[in-house]
């Protein structure tokens, strides 16, 4: 994968250069549905990583989340141009580019991962059975490990919310049923960074329900091949499609973690 992992990694920086460059800028804002926000760069971002892909692998299919679905085949790139527009809209400088390549419908089948964070400069980037890494502000690329915590009183836990949040099923539930039990609570907003900082040992569980494929596809990678434990909120095998609960930890505190979450769902 080498080929492909270079041309992800040039694309996710390109990309990464353009929000940073647009983060001083006025936005143009749409609403896609309740409080679902995309902005022009969005889609000036989409638009960079789609047209530099298609034009290297012109056989692959390309799926990103601002609409883009082009070409056939096996191998499909899932691109999220702007991971984290809420906190891009309200000048957060927390959110990234994340872009994955894949093959099928489980874990198993992501064959690489690239997620950048513009505004710290940091890459993060795996292959399937070749360990994940992170490259910060130029320096040489780090090998990833997921922290070795295994007490959930000592931990750094973090969720996401979906974007309306006045409907049921808002993850408030779990939110509260973690919050007695754990060191603290984060919520950064972008997926693909979440399961790069589980990969990076700085959370050491995070949890979210309703992620497409291109919110999560890189940074599942990642996460997996520094060592996290990936599952369904109950336990078993997570797929990519359809969407459904993802539990990610360190695996010292997946059980405990599931019998928290199981839980806070029993309650509804």
């Amino acid at each position: 994968m080498n080929a492909e992992l270079a041309a992800a990694i040039e694309a996710a920086k390109s990309a990464g250069l353009l929000l940073r460059e647009n983060f001083w800028k006025p936005r143009s804002i749409v609403d896609k549905g309740t409080n679902d926000l995309v902005t022009d760069t969005d889609i000036a971002s989409e638009r960079m990583i789609v047209s530099r892909l298609r034009a290297a692998f012109p056989n692959h299919r390309i799926a990103a989340e601002e609409g883009t679905r082009i070409g056939e085949g096996d191998l499909t790139w899932w691109i999220d141009p702007l991971d984290g527009t809420y906190n891009f809209v309200h000048s957060v400088p927390r959110f990234s580019v994340s872009i994955a390549l894949v093959r099928g419908n489980t874990l198993d089948d992501i064959l690489l991962g690239v997620v950048y964070d513009p505004m710290f400069d940091e890459l993060f980037y795996a292959s399937r059975a070749d360990g994940a890494y992170r490259i910060s502000a130029g320096r040489k690329p780090e090998q990833l490990r997921v922290s070795a915590r295994a007490r959930l009183r000592d931990s750094l836990v973090a969720s996401g919310f979906p974007a309306n949040l006045r409907k049921t099923g808002n993850n408030a539930p779990e939110w509260s049923a973690f919050i007695p039990l754990t060191q603290g609570m984060a919520r950064m907003g972008s997926a693909a960074l979440d399961l790069c900082y589980v990969a990076a040992g700085r959370f050491d569980v995070y949890w979210e329900k309703g992620l497409a494929p291109w919110d999560m596809c890189g940074g599942l990678l990642i996460a997996s091949e520094a060592g996290a434990t990936i599952s369904e909120y109950d336990g078993h095998p997570f797929n990519l499609d359809p969407p459904s609960g993802l539990l990610a930890t360190n695996s010292l505190l997946h059980d405990e973690a599931i019998r928290v979450l199981m839980s806070a769902r029993t309650s509804l």
